[in-house]
């Protein structure tokens, strides 16, 4: 158990992990039953696991790295088998300035390597496009409108 241990503490310590990893990792080493169980709590004990921590990292990287939206990592985190209660209050420290200022940079991005000349078509498509990357609907019609409307 002890090295089972030591080898994830040093997978948690250079990354913030969620529960259902350590648990794929520690099955990976080899432990089972108690012993997999045991190791987990210890290790939230000692503080190298908090799934409230680890959901505000990813939610806030996700978010500034890979410009998703809110759909987009909330599925994520629940796919993680995270709960409700640290997904939200991961998506609350997302500040709604910059998620509407991320979401119109990347609509003008679409935007401009588009080569579509009608405007209905363009609209769809940077609507469609904004949504693929986890927006919410309303918010992405607005940002089209703003973006085709100005241009």
């Amino acid at each position: 158990m002890r090295e089972y241990l030591e080898k994830v503490r040093h997978y948690c310590s250079y990354q913030e992990r969620c529960h259902s990893e350590v648990r794929n990792k520690l099955f990976e080493l080899g432990a089972r039953g108690l012993d997999l169980d045991n190791i987990i709590v210890r290790l939230i004990e000692d503080n190298f696991l908090n799934e409230e921590r680890f959901a505000i990292a990813y939610a806030g990287g996700k978010f500034r790295q890979k410009k998703w939206g809110r759909i987009k990592i909330t599925l994520e985190l629940k796919a993680r088998k995270i709960s409700e209660y640290c997904i939200k209050k991961a998506l609350k420290e997302i500040d709604e300035d910059d998620y509407i200022q991320t979401l119109d940079n990347i609509i003008y991005k679409k935007s401009g390597a588009l080569k579509v000349k009608n405007t209905i078509a363009k609209k769809m498509k940077l609507a469609t496009y904004g949504m693929s990357r986890g927006y919410e609907q309303d918010l992405v019609w607005s940002a089209v409108n703003r973006m085709v409307d100005t241009v």
